[in-house]
């Protein structure tokens, strides 16, 4: 009798909870219950600002920018060919054998470059070009490891283009020839050549 008392006590103590907690899920008002917390926001965060990139302007050779001074009225010749009538000083020694000029320069408008995509760049955005397949280096130039970098530790830099050390048709740079090892430095007491240091 005392257990049918207890559970009496809690099934009536259930059903008289305030805002209809002890209620089936049918029978409970459709509206949900008060929070305390505020409401999250549903709008995505932003993303980071985007470091403004200063590059100087590309090294063109004098009299050669913009290209479409000469190529605004030529047909598009996309064939591979050694180049005989301009340009004749471009050696392409830059993954040759898979590479041609229209790879990196836009046939459609020659004052700009593309990517892989075919999005067009522009020649001050070229470091986004060279990163396509040079990703370590653009990582590594981005954080001033690579290439020169100057400015604020934290704050506004100013960059030089790939194209500034790197000529972009043949980029390796040229071997040099080692120097000799220092010489070791002589203790101080020691004798050196009939002298003593």
């Amino acid at each position: 009798m005392r257990s049918a008392l207890v559970t009496l006590l809690i099934l009536a103590a259930w059903t008289a909870a305030p805002d209809g907690a002890g209620q089936s899920p049918a029978a409970r008002p459709s509206t949900p219950p008060r929070s305390t917390t505020p409401p999250r926001s549903t709008t995505p965060p932003r993303p980071p600002a985007e470091e403004r990139l200063e590059v100087p302007p590309p090294p063109f050779t004098d009299g050669v920018f913009p290209c479409s001074a000469c190529h605004a009225g030529m047909p598009v010749n996309r064939t591979r060919r050694e180049l005989t009538e301009m340009h004749t000083d471009i050696v392409l020694k830059h993954d040759a054998e898979h590479r041609w000029c229209l790879d990196c320069h836009d046939a459609a408008n020659r004052d700009q470059l593309h990517l892989a995509s075919g999005e067009p760049v522009a020649f001050e955005q070229s470091y986004v070009l060279c990163g396509q397949c040079h990703g370590e280096k653009l990582r590594d130039w981005r954080a001033g490891v690579h290439g020169r970098r100057t400015g604020d530790w934290n704050g506004h830099k100013r960059y030089l283009l790939c194209a500034n050390c790197h000529n972009p048709h043949q980029p390796r740079f040229k071997a040099i020839a080692p120097k000799p090892a220092p010489k070791k430095p002589t203790p101080p007491g020691k004798q050196l050549g009939g002298q003593m240091y």
